[in-house]
């Protein structure tokens, strides 16, 4: 039985939870401000509630108790004509934050594939070329 416990584990609860998301998401946010392509992006955002939304959405992903009660994310990301090399730049940051934390590549491979299915609701229908 304590076998079978350990298989259903989410993938929150073998990260080390709330506190190792929310290290990650600021890891990730650095790299994301130190990059001169995505800075921009972020002016004027209050970046404490930014940050407090993200790990609320990674933490859901990953299986996690806390749930992403954020704006819509196309609502959100609404006019921002976010491009898909600027949208896998960031998801790229994402995977190296992961990464340096020691996350199993098996738990980054499913954080990555869910974040990868939002991009039609994150990269501009301009720069989607719809």
């Amino acid at each position: 039985m304590n076998q079978s416990h350990l298989e259903e584990r989410s993938d929150y609860a073998v990260v080390g939870g709330g506190p190792a998301i929310a290290a990650v998401v600021d890891r990730f946010y650095t790299l994301v401000l130190g990059d001169d392509r995505l800075r921009g992006y972020f002016e004027g955002i209050e970046m404490v509630r930014l940050k407090r939304h993200q790990v609320a959405l990674v933490s859901q992903v990953m299986g996690g108790p806390v749930g992403y009660a954020g704006r819509d994310l196309r609502a959100a990301h609404e006019g921002m004509n976010i491009s898909r090399e600027d949208f896998a730049a960031v998801a790229g940051h994402l995977v190296t934050a992961l990464t340096e934390a020691g996350v199993e590549p098996a738990i980054i491979d499913r954080v990555t594939g869910a974040i990868l299915g939002t991009e039609p609701d994150i990269v501009g229908a301009e720069a989607a070329g719809a």
